[in-house]
This record gives C-alpha cells, structure tokens and sequence, in this order.
C-alpha cells in the first residue's frame, strides 16, 4: 500500500502547524493529479480534521500517505491525538452536533468529502481519524 517514503508526519500543535498541513496535502493532491475540485474536497477535510485534533484533542500529529491499491492511485490522511476521546461517536458524526460551539460540521463533513472514513475513539484513549481520497481512472 505505501512504504515509508511514502508517508509525512507532520505535528499538530498550532494554527500555523494547520495552514502547513493544508499546503502539503494540497502539494500532493496536484503531484497525484487530482483535479482541482478533489484537491479542494481534501484540503477542506484535512483542515477540519486538524482543527479538531488541535480543539479536542489537544494536538497530535497528521500522516499524510500515498497509496496505491493495485493501479488505483490515492492519499490517505492520518490524524491522531491522545486527548480525552469521543464517548459517543455516531452522536459526534451526526451533522449539528458540536461540543465546542462550532458548525458541527467538521467529522461528518469531512466524512462526506472523502472516499473512505474511519474513526477510533474512546473516552480517556485519544482519537484517531483516518480519510482516503482515490483519483479516478
């Protein structure tokens, strides 16, 4: 799937640290040639979601990976934080639903702006948000 090489870390501390991820993701979205309305899809994700590992989670850290699966080509989005967890994640995904007075639309947008969505989470064990976006044949 992806080799080591394959994969950036990138820590998740600040504001600035978001903007930063947002430019990488962005640089390997046009690298791949994904068309610019899949580019802004994952951006859009990935700052999200980055937003939410700083506000909840108090930081952690992003991967961004490129995939292969057979002659599919794609990137894949890691973002992990150790912070309290989400006690009820069907609830966290539902569109509205915001414990910090936001949109209530980053979890459940950034599920529906990409390919593939995965979600780890328990209460006092820290959350893990993985996406997937597959450029098209």
């Amino acid at each position: 799937m992806a080799n080591e090489a394959d994969v950036k870390i990138m820590p998740l501390r600040s504001d600035e640290d978001v903007v930063r991820l947002r430019q990488l993701v962005r640089e390997q979205m046009v690298a791949a040639g994904f068309s610019l309305i899949d580019q802004t899809k994952i951006v859009t994700a990935s700052s999200e979601l980055a937003r939410n590992t700083l506000r909840y989670g108090g930081g952690g850290e992003a991967r961004v990976i490129a995939v292969t699966n057979g002659m599919r080509r794609g990137l894949a989005l890691e973002f992990i934080d150790e912070g309290p967890g989400i006690p009820d994640i069907a609830l966290a995904l539902k569109d509205g639903y915001t414990t910090g007075g936001g949109m209530g639309l980053g979890l459940s947008g950034a599920k529906r702006l990409s390919d593939e969505f995965e979600i780890e989470s328990a209460p006092g064990a820290g959350t893990t948000v993985k996406i997937r976006k597959w450029k098209p044949f």
